[in-house]
């Protein structure tokens, strides 16, 4: 039986208000497993996947190095963007409007218990979206995210993922390149890695595409993938 999971769309959302409202869920299902346990019983816990934009905004993970951000704080007030220091995995990356953010916010108890799965799971549902647009895609051995030519010079990355796992409840997640702004990559080491480029499907098939058509596209396949009954 397919586990249920509720899908949510939160729009374009500021990186603050986004992570609180992460982080009271993810605080809810870590205390009710908590609770199973001390009180010896079995109560669902829920999950969600939550898709999401953001404002142009900057995110160091706790592995990371803050030298990677290039711009100083009159630098991040000219782009019109914010920086964070957070407590996913990772180095920097960048999150703005035209990219798709996932937040998948479940208990993988419920699913399997393999972090590398889980994260080669949602490589595999952005490999599979983009072939639905004529994409070839894989992984870069080594690294974490989606890339195309990944086995030559021209390596580019599209995809970057960054997660925390507790007790086996997962947050943060991945950002997709739809139709971003690939300048704001410019202002950084993109993932603490200085040597390949970054692209977008807007790049790839040079023109803007509807980024809640494919929304819908990376929805089935996550869904499809982690056996997941979507509701919402």
């Amino acid at each position: 039986m397919n586990k249920k999971v509720e899908y949510i769309d939160w729009g374009l959302v500021d990186y603050q208000e986004a992570w609180d409202k992460q982080d009271e869920i993810f605080s809810s299902i870590v205390a009710l497993k908590g609770k199973n346990r001390t009180d010896n019983t079995e109560l669902q816990t829920p999950n969600y996947l939550i898709f999401c934009e953001h404002p142009h905004v900057y995110t160091l993970g706790k592995s990371g190095h803050p030298e990677n951000l290039l711009l100083d704080e009159a630098g991040l007030q000219e782009k019109q963007a914010t920086y964070y220091k957070i407590n996913r995995g990772g180095d920097i990356t960048y999150h703005g409007p035209g990219q798709i953010v996932g937040y998948p916010i479940l208990d993988l108890d419920n699913f399997f218990t393999d972090i590398h799965l889980y994260l080669r799971t949602l490589e595999e549902a952005v490999i599979l979206t983009l072939k639905d647009y004529g994409i070839i895609a894989g992984r870069y051995p080594g690294y974490t995210g989606v890339w195309l030519d990944a086995d030559n010079e021209k390596a580019r990355k599209i995809c970057a993922l960054g997660v925390r796992c507790s007790r086996w409840v997962t947050m943060h997640g991945f950002a997709f390149n739809v139709n971003a702004n690939l300048d704001y990559f410019k202002n950084i080491v993109p993932c603490g890695i200085d040597d390949k480029d970054v692209t977008s499907m807007e790049r790839e098939l040079g023109q803007a595409l509807d980024i809640n058509v494919v929304k819908e596209q990376l929805k089935m396949h996550i869904a499809a993938l982690f056996k997941m009954e979507l509701q919402g």
